[in-house]
């Protein structure tokens, strides 16, 4: 390809740059020669032919926008002279075959995981500490500065300074240089080798501002959602808070975790605070039965595991003109050879789906999966519209400025990260992941509330695709985070994982790129890679409410 622009899609009436060029450069493209009419920022795009008001506007191949001023030949595609448009879709013919890539090099692969009750394998052993309501943020938060440096677990710094050394020296007698001479610095590693429970990775303390005052609807998603997290391979077991008198009840709770996995065996401690004689003996009872649990969670080790227990999620988020053309297809890549070795996918964020429901629709290989998709996309389109916003106003200022001016532009590049290959099922807000294969599930586009939803819906990684940017993580699900192009890698290398920017430049293509991400999550599964989320702490939980507050 050309290194100064690209056509994504044979049927594309505009072309995108992938460096800065000036005004008058003289585009030469199949048989058309034509200058610029105004400097191109790389990630922009500019039009291959004329347009009048109206004309469609093509990228990826599909229906990205339409003109609302006349648009002349080497001229910017922006927010002045194009609107979002898309194109409608409905259920028909389904697509029955799909040419798999070659996995034979993975043929024979593993991951050492850590294997639970029902079959799923996790790749990190995490205990959780939940509140009912938010109510019980406050107790949670108690717990979190009781255990977490007791126990070794505060290690998003580099390091910590142990103070406790000089003041039990210091009560022993030590003189002023044998305490100027004390090692007081720990390092993260040295504080892992340390800790009470090595096979423990971590505990994840997630509070919410739900479980009350809202709609019914939201508590029993929030229960729902929970449930989700407990029966997540990646989760151990967890210690529950409850006020008691709150509309997320324990026992919806319980219900939806039977209703996952009716033969539910992690351990579970549920502390009611109504029914305590007081919070002093709420907290300490909380710690002992949380204590011991993590005696039960330590007794689990890693094992090899086939990368078929691999369960995917395909996020992206701070996306800019790149992503489309590098990250989100190299991620679709790996997310095809997953599936070809019998793993699963999930895409989600379905507002960044605009415009490629009928492509989407097309690869169900059930009708009734056709059909719940089209439902889903129509009931949330409409509700968007009925509180005055809609899916057109999905891009945000970043987007924008690096280069994705409509909805329908920003959901074509997104929904590369879903690859090729047919969709086995379609999955509303909080349903569980039961299907190998690509999965489709609802989430909004907000970047946390949608990695919420796929670790709740039980991916036991999750790789996310960014071109602007952005450290977001999740509690329990690794969050690798992928670079669209190379200033950004560079840039912000303490929060970036892998970089996808050289397809861009050309040393790579997606498919080695895809392979080599593939690689990449296997290490992360395996606890050999801690990604840089991980790392910092970045436990981002954020469920989504789809009803409104009373």
């Amino acid at each position: 390809m050309s290194k100064n622009f690209l056509q994504i899609h044979p049927k594309d009436n505009i072309l995108a740059a992938l460096q800065d060029m000036k005004k008058d450069y003289v585009v030469d493209f199949e048989g058309k020669s034509f200058p610029l009419k105004n400097d191109v920022t790389a990630k922009h795009k500019f039009a291959l032919q004329d347009f009048k008001v109206g004309d469609p506007i093509l990228m990826y191949g599909a229906l990205i926008g339409k003109a609302i001023k006349p648009i002349a030949q080497g001229e910017s595609i922006t927010i002045d002279n194009v609107v979002h448009a898309s194109s409608d879709y409905k259920v028909g013919e389904q697509q029955s075959h799909w040419a798999a890539p070659d996995i034979s090099k993975w043929k024979n692969s593993t991951f050492n995981g850590y294997h639970r009750a029902d079959g799923s394998v996790g790749t990190a052993n995490h205990w959780l500490v939940i509140p009912m309501v938010f109510c019980e943020n406050r107790n949670v938060n108690v717990l979190r500065t009781t255990l977490l440096n007791a126990l070794g677990y505060e290690t998003a710094q580099d390091y910590i300074i142990d103070t406790e050394v000089l003041v039990s020296q210091y009560k022993k007698g030590a003189s002023a240089d044998d305490l100027m001479a004390a090692p007081i610095i720990k390092t993260a590693d040295e504080i892992k080798q340390n800790r009470t429970f090595p096979n423990v990775d971590g505990i994840k303390f997630l509070t919410h501002d739900g479980g009350c005052g809202c709609d019914r609807g939201d508590s029993d998603t929030l229960c729902n959602l929970l449930a989700g997290y407990i029966t997540n391979p990646n989760v151990a077991g967890a210690t529950i808070l409850s006020l008691g008198c709150q509309n997320a009840q324990v026992k919806i709770l319980t219900d939806a975790i039977a209703k996952r996995d009716p033969n539910f065996s992690k351990p579970l401690h549920v502390l009611e605070q109504q029914k305590s004689k007081s919070e002093r003996h709420f907290i300490e009872e909380a710690v002992k039965r949380t204590f011991l649990g993590l005696i039960e969670a330590n007794k689990v080790e890693r094992k090899p595991a086939p990368l078929s227990k691999l369960v995917l999620g395909l996020e992206c988020g701070g996306s800019d003109g790149f992503s489309g053309i590098s990250a989100n297809p190299a991620l679709g890549y790996t997310s095809d050879l997953i599936v070809a070795l019998g793993g699963a996918t999930v895409l989600s964020e379905f507002p960044e789906l605009n415009g490629v429901e009928q492509e989407l629709i097309n690869r169900c290989e059930a009708p009734e999966n056709a059909e719940k998709f089209a439902g889903i996309m129509r009931a949330y389109s409409a509700k968007a519209v009925s509180i005055g916003s809609g899916f057109e106003n999905n891009p945000s200022p970043g987007n924008i400025k690096d280069g994705l001016i409509t909805d329908a532009m920003k959901s074509a590049g997104a929904a590369k990260k879903g690859g090729t290959s047919l969709v086995q099922d379609v999955l509303d807000y909080t349903e569980r992941v039961t299907k190998n294969g690509l999965n489709l599930l609802c989430t909004p586009g907000n970047d946390v509330e949608s990695t919420t939803g796929l670790a709740g819906s039980g991916c036991n990684v999750i790789a996310f695709t960014t071109g602007l940017g952005t450290p977001t993580g999740n509690p329990v699900a690794p969050v690798i985070k992928l670079s669209s192009n190379n200033a950004l890698s560079e840039r912000m290398k303490d929060i970036i994982d892998f970089n996808t920017g050289t397809i861009i430049t050309g040393e790579d293509t997606i498919q080695t790129k895809g392979e080599e991400l593939l690689d990449y999550i296997i290490e992360v599964a395996s606890g050999n890679i801690v990604p840089a989320a991980v790392r910092l702490e970045q436990n981002d939980f954020i469920p989504w409410k789809r009803g409104i507050s009373l």
